[in-house]
């Protein structure tokens, strides 16, 4: 019988093939007291089955292949540092020693404890590496039951493979690089998840938060993966399976098409030169960014670098590294680099209740981004003399989150004026032009923007944030996601607003939200004056394609309709008019 689930489109594309389920190891384990005499059996038990699993993970490491996405690599590693953390191993032990549970139980108690604990984190991003901890957690279960890994029998897979699964650790994903398959269904996950990025990162089709999708397809269904809008469709009617097939080999021929563009130059019908930049997360990200032809790195998110740090904050020289990587890979390139974007909202391993951060009643408005770093100005100095310190080997810029006031771009110039002296003092080079920028992410920002013109050297409008603000929504709760609507018109006027003040003021905006990716919006933005978009690499090229076949002329009247209609269905009418131009 055919049926249709519905889930989160996150890579985009066309798949068709035979259900691979991938059952989970189950978390339901056995409960049972210890005898005191068997707690150090079980604790070397435990010590035995994290050893097996930190050899698979170095295993996996050493077999990643040359051209393996650079985020298979970075996920292994966070995988062992959560399998060696003291938050996960000796809470576990203490749980086995004080109340003598078995180690299953110890460990999966652990894991209900730091499950809570993500569970309250606002930011999505964040709030999903709840998922690497669970994965962790599971490859130590089935070391204790003597199982083999969830792929280790993928090699008798068809060859039209589509992997089914709860949810997908990425050190799995890296061994399915290795086999024939066609794309990914998750019962869980969201569009920063593992599984969303990696398979963006491989350019494979995949719906996630596709939810009971395991418990419904069976072992070797025919399914249609449709990634573009997070449709999978279970044994398709004849007349559905060709028209999808006929979809699936024009997209291929498209993308074939679209790999022409990578190095041509980006500008418009009009000759105007248009500024594609990518999103990372991690340095090596960097190495993508390069290959998908951009221009520059529009955003360098800084939050991983503070993750799994559980009793400290990184050190200058570990950010330092690890920002200089991505300014060397970039070859001179422009690398735009946030300061860290976390808070009480979504705290840190080493921001604990005793340090006297609590969990905010509204963590999305409460101390998060840079209310966070100026209230922590000895963690902000270290960061700022970090990125300073790699502007001395490439062109660097930073970009500061979640300004409001008139008191915060002041107080964050002088700390980064305290930071140049820092490096002065000490001898350290840098580049004492290097330009400081901010985040348009509230409604405030954007209606008092000409605070920012007056004291910054460019803006970047982060869509995700600005909407969410402007729309009083949290676009990771289920119950209101329907509202989150980038083309409500109050984004879209506050976008515009931005765009047209900043250009007669003299200063370079960008969009790096998620909006900047999507090429059904690039004509929309393009029109708006947008001449720099900052998005994952694996997006730039579509987006390419719409720049090359744009001309802004033409685009102002239609775009000036969708600005001045308020209605939806007017708003729809005139972007199709946009479209069309």
């Amino acid at each position: 019988m055919s049926f249709t689930l519905h889930g989160i489109p996150v890579s985009r594309g066309i798949a068709i093939g035979r259900a691979y389920l991938i059952a989970p190891a189950a978390l339901d384990v056995d409960h049972y007291l210890i005898e005191p005499a068997q707690i150090d059996g079980e604790v070397e038990r435990f010590r035995a089955a994290q050893h097996r699993v930190h050899e698979e993970l170095n295993v996996l490491r050493a077999d990643l292949a040359a051209d393996a996405p650079s985020e298979m690599g970075a996920f292994i590693d966070v995988h062992t540092m959560i399998l060696n953390d003291a938050m996960l191993v000796q809470e576990t032990i203490d749980l086995i020693r004080t109340r003598r549970y078995n180690v299953e139980w110890a460990l999966t108690e652990q894991l209900e404890r730091l499950s809570r604990h993500f569970d309250d984190i606002e930011d999505e991003y964040l709030r999903e590496r709840k998922a690497d901890i669970e994965q962790v957690v599971e490859r130590v279960l089935k070391a204790l039951a003597g199982a083999t890994g969830i792929v280790d029998n993928v090699h008798g897979a068809c060859d039209e493979m589509i992997v089914v699964a709860h949810d997908i650790a990425p050190a799995d994903m890296m061994q399915f690089k290795t086999q024939t398959f066609q794309g990914f269904v998750t019962d869980l996950g969201g569009r920063t998840s593992h599984t969303a990025i990696v398979a963006r990162s491989l350019g494979i089709p995949a719906a996630v938060g596709v939810q009971h999708a395991s418990a419904l397809i069976r072992q070797d269904d025919l399914i249609i993966v449709d990634g573009d809008h997070g449709i999978v469709i279970v044994d398709p009617a004849p007349i559905v399976l060709e028209e999808y097939s006929y979809r699936q080999s024009e997209k291929e021929l498209e993308q074939r098409k679209l790999q022409r563009l990578k190095f041509s130059p980006t500008q418009t019908l009009c000759g105007t030169r248009i500024e594609l930049c990518a999103n990372i997360e991690l340095p090596d990200d960097a190495r993508a960014a390069v290959e998908s032809g951009a221009t520059g790195v529009g955003l360098f998110r800084t939050e991983f670098l503070f993750m799994n740090h559980k009793d400290r904050m990184p050190e200058e020289e570990e950010q330092f590294s690890a920002y200089r990587r991505a300014v060397e890979l970039m070859n001179g390139l422009p690398v735009t680099i946030r300061t860290i974007d976390v808070g009480a909202d979504k705290p840190l391993d080493s921001m604990s209740s005793g340090d006297g951060y609590e969990t905010a009643a509204n963590p999305a408005l409460g101390l998060r981004a840079i209310r966070w770093s100026l209230s922590e100005p000895q963690m902000f100095l270290t960061q700022l003399r970090a990125i300073l310190r790699a502007s001395a080997f490439g062109k660097v810029k930073i970009l500061i989150p979640m300004l409001a006031h008139a008191q915060e771009i002041d107080q964050t110039l002088d700390l980064i004026r305290e930071a140049k002296r820092q490096l002065d003092d000490a001898g350290m080079a840098y580049d004492p032009n290097v330009q400081v920028g901010a985040m348009i992410e509230i409604p405030a920002a954007a209606i008092a923007l000409p605070l920012f013109l007056k004291r910054l050297d460019f803006l970047s409008i982060g869509t995700n944030d600005l909407i969410q603000y402007t729309l009083a929504i949290d676009r990771a709760d289920n119950a209101v996601a329907h509202l989150y609507d980038p083309l409500h018109p109050a984004v879209l006027h506050l976008i515009a607003f931005t765009l047209r003040e900043a250009k007669r003021a003299g200063v370079p905006v960008s969009v790096c939200g998620e909006m900047a990716g999507d090429p059904t919006l690039t004509r929309l933005l393009l029109g708006m004056g947008l001449t720099e978009f900052s998005m994952h690499p694996s997006q730039l090229l579509e987006v390419k394609q719409e720049v090359l076949r744009s001309h802004l002329k033409t685009l102002e009247k239609p775009v000036a309709d969708v600005l001045a209609s308020f209605e939806p269905e007017e708003v729809q009418a005139a972007l199709k008019r946009v479209a069309l131009v």
